[in-house]
């Protein structure tokens, strides 16, 4: 059977910039693909924990693979609301490198010169104090909440010149037990920008097909190989293939091709693997489209004779918005109380996805 990724991909687009549920499908699929490349890395992160996670209302410590997760969330999101072609621009890739994450951790902050900023030194603190120290005789008992906010201040402050230092990105040492300091990311993500280059004439499928590949070949980044595969999707997105708001699944589709086959020895059988792993994201993003179409017009069913103040739109754009709620969730958004968003979600007849007795979350069916 042929595969024909460019015209599925391009059916999909059209489909979801005209779709009422398109910011809908959008935010979804954000969430499937952040999940669908831990797996492909061989870690597990279910879906409602990341969901949960996103939006502050864990109920447990966030693990590991979770954090990860949440990073590849922020970076397809981050790709989706720049212009096409930032992604793989210098300044984009410098920007999506320089996280400061260590197998998906924050790092310390470190200064303009590379150093690691000492806390005291962000807080404005020191060892020795200034003139006055110790002397609390007429203090203003607002000093101590004018200094905490200084605090905040100094810290935002070197954030920001963090930020805007450029090429920060391995300048400062690095800790042997956490990196191999032979491993040069400058000088593979060089190789690979070579690699894009010389694919200028190539289709645009084909193109982020062979950069993928080129990219695993490389191991371009130590603690992010899951980067290689938004970029994949941000070359179909610069060249045309899909819309500014759509960035293709990529990690779904490969999700459902053998790893044996993803990871064959042989250069065209892994070709041909990444080709019908994006020619799947299509096809799997039309038929969650046509679900997500249809469950919204079963719920909009149960609007009718409902007063004008009814929750129940809310809820149901809600519940669009995103794979899974909880009783939480509900409360921030539609601002009910934790029973009338139990009520509520009864009376659209959603579907307990979690099966536990706490800390339920639910979803279309």
């Amino acid at each position: 059977m042929k595969v024909k990724p460019t015209s599925s991909l391009a059916r999909l687009d059209e489909r979801i910039a005209r779709s009422p549920v398109g910011q809908g499908w959008i935010e979804r699929t954000h969430f499937a693909d952040a999940c669908a490349s831990l797996w492909i890395d061989g870690e597990l992160v279910h879906l409602e924990d990341l969901v949960l996670h996103d939006a502050g209302a864990d109920i447990r410590a966030p693990t590991h693979e979770l954090t990860i997760a949440r990073e590849v969330l922020r970076t397809r999101r981050r790709i989706a609301s720049q212009p096409p072609g930032w992604a793989l621009s210098p300044d984009g890739l410098r920007s999506l490198r320089g996280h400061d994450f260590v197998a998906g951790a924050p790092a310390a902050s470190h200064g303009a010169d590379g150093t690691v900023a000492d806390a005291g030194e962000l807080d404005g603190s020191t060892n020795g104090g200034g003139e006055g120290e110790g002397d609390d005789d007429g203090a203003n008992p607002l000093d101590a909440e004018f200094a905490a906010i200084d605090a905040v201040l100094a810290r935002s402050d070197a954030a920001i010149k963090q930020a805007k230092t450029p090429h920060r990105v391995g300048s400062r040492e690095k800790d042997p037990f956490v990196y191999d300091l032979d491993w040069d990311e400058d000088e593979r993500l060089g190789e690979w920008r070579t690699v894009l280059r010389e694919l200028d004439r190539f289709p645009p499928v084909l193109q982020a097909v062979v950069a993928l590949d080129a990219w695993n070949g490389l191991d371009v980044l130590q603690h992010a190989p899951w980067l290689g595969r938004s970029l994949a999707a941000s070359l179909l997105r610069q060249a045309g293939v899909t819309t500014g708001a759509h960035l293709a699944a990529v990690n779904l589709g490969l999700k459902s091709i053998p790893v044996d086959r993803r990871r064959n020895r042989d250069r065209e059988t892994r070709l041909l693997s990444l080709l019908a792993g994006i020619a799947a994201a299509a096809e799997l993003g039309l038929k969650e489209h046509d679900r997500l179409t249809l469950a919204r017009r079963s719920m909009e069913r149960r609007l009718i004779g409902r007063r004008t103040s009814s929750k129940l739109p809310e809820l149901i754009e809600l519940v669009m918005s995103r794979p899974l709620v909880s009783a939480d969730i509900i409360v921030k958004a539609v601002g009910v109380t934790p029973q009338a968003a139990v009520r509520i979600v009864g009376e659209l007849g959603l579907r307990e996805m979690t099966g536990r007795g706490r800390f339920r979350a639910w979803g279309v069916i």
